[in-house]
């Protein structure tokens, strides 16, 4: 349980990251414990790990801000094991080297400058930038694999509402892309990939309908269809003359 003195500090953290969110980085603490905060980072550009969503934790002592977070990442990165503790100079690792002026953003703006570098430490994985990149290209599907995600960020398992790590993507090829009706090469892999699930959609119903209007079968269903209504239409008609005809009427 939170003590006092943490459960303020990490309010007016929330309200700071709420109002002035640090680039790349997107945090808030959950509903039921205010000591659990759960972040996402977004792969800056000019790195293996663009357009990747990275979710982890951080995990509050009870005397926050006297003592430092544990933190651990979930999402698969090739920087970092997975749900496993991280030893970095502010996590609970290094208590003796823990400033309680450090802020949550201090905390993940220094998980994201140590992530991008070469640097090994606990918890840490060595792999190359390829897999990098395909960790990332696989990353936002792990994420919504995850119903917890899906209920702490629900605003990111929208693919109209992810925004690409990249803060130049309105570029002129951006815009060129779009004004064609091709997604940008900077877009989230999510999005790309939800547009191409659209644009295959459409070609399929094109290919469809094009079949229907060329297929003899379809067209032979249709003729057989005019000629019941047709026929229907003429023993009505002769039912209708029968049923008027005086003679029968007398004989009857």
């Amino acid at each position: 349980m939170a003590s006092k003195a943490a459960y303020k500090r990490l309010t007016k953290e929330y309200l700071a990251l709420q109002k002035s969110p640090p680039p790349f980085i997107t945090a808030r603490p959950l509903d039921s414990n205010i000591l659990e905060w759960h972040y996402v980072i977004r792969g800056p550009p000019d790195t293996p790990y663009h357009n990747g969503w990275y979710w982890g934790k951080l995990v509050f002592p009870s005397d926050y801000p006297f003592k430092p977070p544990s933190i651990r990442m979930s999402t698969p990165s090739g920087r970092f094991q997975t749900d496993t503790r991280l030893c970095l100079t502010m996590s609970d690792f290094h208590p003796s080297s823990w400033n309680p002026s450090w802020s949550v953003a201090t905390i993940l703006n220094g998980l994201l400058s140590f992530m991008v570098t070469d640097e090994t430490t606990t918890g840490s994985i060595k792999t190359t930038d390829a897999e990098k990149r395909i960790y990332a290209a696989r990353s936002q599907k792990f994420n919504l694999s995850s119903s917890k995600f899906r209920d702490i960020f629900p605003e990111l398992c929208h693919v109209e509402n992810i925004r690409p790590a990249d803060t130049d993507s309105r570029s002129s090829n951006g815009h060129l892309n779009q004004r064609r009706g091709r997604p940008s090469t900077n877009a989230n892999p999510v999005a790309l990939a939800a547009a191409q699930i659209v644009a295959d959609t459409g070609a399929t119903a094109t290919t469809t309908v094009q079949q229907n209007k060329q297929s003899p079968f379809s067209q032979w269903r249709r003729w057989l269809l005019v000629l019941v209504v047709c026929v229907y239409l003429i023993l009505t008609k002769i039912s209708s003359r029968s049923n008027m005809d005086p003679s029968n009427a007398g004989s009857s």
